[in-house]
């Protein structure tokens, strides 16, 4: 289940897959579950699913296969983070670039969420009046 943590919910789910990985739980080759499975264990909807898996897809920890799912990658194909392969140098630049981009995109996600936080602040527990 997402917890109201602050961080987006895509993120928590992306992290646990991503330390499911990391353990063992999901081994290179397996398919994710559906993301039927997914919005029932984390209780979100499909979109929130989606995002996490585009995550995942993005580091390049799992691929996709169209009709058939989605599944982990080998690790040893996974190049650490700074480790770029031989290439031509416009290459170089396009992935710098990509890089920077999705550093400003998960610090925006992680900005909207205090925000929502802030604007949407969590109910006070069943039993005990609000202010």
């Amino acid at each position: 289940m997402v917890e109201r943590t602050g961080r987006p919910g895509y993120l928590q789910i992306a992290d646990d897959l991503r330390q499911q990985i990391r353990d063992g739980r999901l081994a290179t080759g397996q398919a994710l579950p559906s993301t039927a499975r997914l919005r029932e264990e984390y209780e979100v909807s499909a979109g929130v699913v989606k995002s996490a898996i585009s995550v995942l897809r993005t580091e390049g920890v799992v691929v996709g296969q169209q009709g058939k799912g989605v599944f982990v990658r080998d690790t040893a194909d996974v190049r650490p983070s700074g480790d770029t392969p031989p290439a031509a140098e416009g290459d170089d630049v396009t992935l710098r670039q990509l890089t920077e981009v999705l550093a400003a995109v998960r610090d925006l996600g992680e900005r909207v969420a205090r925000i929502e936080q802030s604007v949407f602040p969590e109910p006070p527990p069943a039993g005990r009046p609000g202010k």
